[in-house]
């Protein structure tokens, strides 16, 4: 694998567009077989698309799993680490996986419209991937990292702003 990019769009106040596209030896990549798109608990442990959204300036945040297999997870936290549980109000996200020999993609839209604390304000995004190779080693991808061992969940990683649709 040499690189991951990601697209983030926000066309309306609580939709949440995303692309993920891996490039490099497509066939190196351990992906999930597809299944029904379910929620469903420790998607991170194998190859996995991720964002981490914090609206505001408080310490709440959410934290969205995509998986090449249409698997699906998303949290709330009260704060750093603290206060997990299954998030309110996230419908089903709509999750598209493609492969070619020297790329994968995973389109992801996300109505985030029922979430009342995130429906119409800014947000930071953060956003990662957990990438597992054929042979079982896992590397770790985000937009930003904090110093020393990977945390997606810190806050150096909110590191994109997407303001409300309509603001300046």
């Amino acid at each position: 694998m040499r690189r991951i990019e990601a697209e983030v769009t926000r066309p309306r106040p609580g939709l949440l567009t995303l692309r993920y596209v891996v490039t490099g030896a497509v066939r190196e990549l351990s992906l999930p077989p597809l299944a029904a798109p379910a929620r469903t608990d420790g998607l991170w442990r194998r190859t996995c698309f991720e964002a981490f959204l914090r609206a505001g300036s408080g310490d709440a945040y959410y934290e969205f799993n995509f998986s090449p297999s249409t698997e699906w997870a998303a949290y709330r936290f009260d704060g750093y680490r603290q206060g997990m549980r299954p998030a309110e109000g996230v419908e089903a996200p709509r999750i598209e996986p493609s492969s070619a020999d020297h790329d994968f993609e995973l389109r992801v839209s996300l109505d985030l419209g029922h979430v009342p604390d995130l429906a119409a304000v800014a947000w930071r995004l953060g956003l990662s991937a957990v990438i597992e190779d054929a042979g079982g080693g896992i590397s770790y991808w985000a937009l930003a990292h904090p110093p020393g061992k990977a945390d997606f969940h810190h806050a150096d990683g909110f590191a994109l702003d997407l303001p409300a649709p309509g603001s300046s």
